[in-house]
This record gives structure tokens, C-alpha cells and sequence, in this order.
């Protein structure tokens, strides 16, 4: 199933995308999926960043070749850091860059959507905790990230995370390809398959470390080919099974 967020006529709801339409939910799905019968066009809606969470947990350097492109040596466990859920936006939104001298990259994700609360879960059980999975674009100021020698205001500016365009519970997501492309050329083409920690080895950890909610979103780390970006770019990452996330930067 692909689960969409929307606001339509001043109320926020989840829904389930159904071709060109939406098969409004009754509630929230993180507790179950019921459908209220009613179906808006999807054209009539505004799509919205698929998750609003509690926690936005980061993996860094989870790609072996992207290890090796940053010249560091692949972790023994999954490097984490927090950024500010208020920098996340929907597909179509736009990202503003913080200054127009620093470098400011781009890195297309994969996002774990909890479903459940969890808390010291192992990996053998991760997929009873996860609802589903989601594209992520991890904006990353690297003049900053230098600077502070951590990741959290590099990373935490207004409109830093785009995140969508839905939520797909059904996938294999150690094994889907990844893409993103800068003004119509591939800059990134890579698979889940060259992660370092897998996905349930992620939710096993995070979860040994801090409890997380129905509605939260890891995102997992970025593969080689990281660039930077700049005015007037058109960002798209595209996720096998999900969908493409798209991006205009300001």
C-alpha cells in the first residue's frame, strides 16, 4: 500500500493512493487502516511530507562505496545523529539554502517509518515495528558540518529534509535501487544492498538507544555520488517501489 498525507478543504488525513485518487483513512494508520468511503481526486488535494514525527534519527556513512568516497573507514556501528523534525517538507516544496557561499549537498535516503512504539527491539522483530518506508533527501551543509565537527545545525535548517512522496509498506528495502538526479543527470545510482547496517540491524539499534514512536523516521544514510547543489536546481531521488520525491531549490 502507498499511504499519503494530505490536507484537503482545511483537514489534515491520511489516505490510501489509488492510482489518481485517494481512498480517504479514518484516523491514523500507525493504530489501523480503515477507510472512511469517501475518495478525493488527487489532483484537488496537497500532498503533504508523509510523516509529521516526534524524532528525525539520521545514519551516517552507511554505504560502503560512500565510506570510501569520504575517505574514512567503514563503522563498526551505525554512526547517529538527531536533526530537527521542522526541517522536513513535502514532494514540491522547496529547499532554501541557508547562505549562497557554502557548499550545501544534496543525498538521497531511504526513511524507516516506525509503526509501533519499540524499544530494545531485535532485529529479528524489526519488521513487526516498522510501518513502512518513504524517499529522503538529507541537505547537508558541509562548511558548517566541518565547523561544528557534528551534524546537527548543518542539517536541522527550515526545508533541510524533504521527505515523500508517500509511505510504501510493502518492500524489500535491502534490495531496491536508488537514484537522484541534479537538473535531469544522474548523480547518484546506487542499491540498498551496499547499506554497511541493514535495515533491521538499524531498528535493533536505535531502538536499543531510545524509544521510539508510531510516526517516527530514521533515515538510514546516503550511497556514493553526493554533490552540491544550487539555486534553480531541480532535485529528483527516486526509490524502487516508492516513487519519486521532487525538489526546486532557492
Amino acid at each position: 500500500m502507498k499511504i499519503v498525507r494530505f490536507s484537503h478543504q482545511g483537514t489534515t488525513s491520511y489516505g490510501l493512493l489509488e492510482g489518481s485518487s485517494i481512498a480517504v483513512l479514518s484516523g491514523s494508520p500507525f493504530e489501523k487502516i480503515e477507510k472512511t468511503g469517501k475518495v478525493v481526486p488527487l489532483d484537488a488535494v496537497r500532498v503533504l511530507a508523509p510523516v509529521a514525527p516526534s524524532k528525525l534519527v539520521c545514519v551516517g556513512l552507511n554505504y560502503t562505496l560512500h565510506a570510501e568516497e569520504s575517505g574514512v573507514p567503514v563503522p563498526e556501528e551505525p554512526m547517529l545523529f538527531m536533526c530537527a523534525p521542522s526541517a522536513i517538507i513535502a514532494d514540491g516544496e522547496q529547499i532554501q539554502l541557508d547562505n549562497a557561499d557554502d557548499r550545501i549537498d544534496f543525498e538521497a535516503e531511504i526513511g524507516i517509518v516506525v509503526g509501533r512504539r519499540a524499544r530494545n527491539v531485535a532485529a529479528s522483530d524489526a519488521g513487526d515495528y516498522i510501518f513502512g518506508y518513504t524517499c529522503a533527501n538529507d541537505v547537508s551543509n558541509r562548511v558548517l558540518q566541518k565547523k561544528d565537527g557534528q551534524f546537527t545545525r548543518a542539517k536541522s535548517f527550515d526545508t533541510y529534509k524533504p521527505v515523500g512522496p508517500v509511505i510504501e509498506t510493502d518492500l524489500d528495502p535491502d534490495n531496491v535501487d536508488i537514484k537522484l538526479w541534479q537538473n535531469g543527470e544522474l548523480r547518484q545510482s546506487s542499491n540498498t544492498n551496499d547499506m554497511i547496517f541493514p535495515i533491521a540491524r538499524i531498528l535493533e539499534f536505535v531502538s536499543g538507544i531510545m524509544t521510539l514512536e508510531p510516526g517516527d523516521l530514521i533515515i538510514t544514510g546516503t550511497p556514493s555520488g553526493v554533490g552540491p547543489m544550487a539555486s534553480g536546481d531541480e532535485i529528483v531521488i527516486e526509490i524502487e517501489k516508492i516513487g519519486r520525491l521532487h525538489s526546486r531549490v532557492a
